[in-house]
């Protein structure tokens, strides 16, 4: 059991590098590789979503090696992480619209936010569990 999560642990790990290489290449392809020609765009975003289901689904198998009280753990961490992101992503879009912020809202500081939010909800998470 326990070599079965490493490797799945390991497997996560290589399809989440490898989302981010295909997004990073997606990103900056257009500009500095293939001066935007939009077949290769096109391709190197259909090759970063599949990346992406593909980490999602390593994602589900490590998390079916979890133990209920990690699952539970998790499942709170990821709900409280949800709504935050829905509250704050829609109050931070709305600040754009109305013009009450100066610059644009930005999705990488939503991901940034929801990513800090998922580990300090892990973190209390597993302090009143374990």
């Amino acid at each position: 059991m326990q070599i079965e999560r490493k490797k799945s642990t390991v497997q996560l790990g290589f399809w989440t590098l490898s989302w981010l290489v295909t997004l990073a290449l997606a990103t900056f392809g257009p500009k500095f590789i293939w001066d935007d020609h939009s077949i290769f765009t096109i391709l190197a975003v259909v090759v970063n979503l599949v990346n992406g289901v593909l980490m999602i689904l390593a994602n589900r198998k490590m998390f079916n090696h979890y133990d209920e009280l990690e699952r539970k753990i998790h499942l709170e961490s990821m709900g409280l992480t949800l709504g935050l992101a829905i509250i704050v992503g829609l109050t931070y879009s709305l600040l754009d619209q109305t013009n009450l912020i100066q610059s644009e809202a930005e999705i990488g500081l939503l991901v940034g936010f929801i990513g800090i939010s998922y580990l300090i909800a892990l973190l209390i998470n597993r302090r009143r569990y374990l």
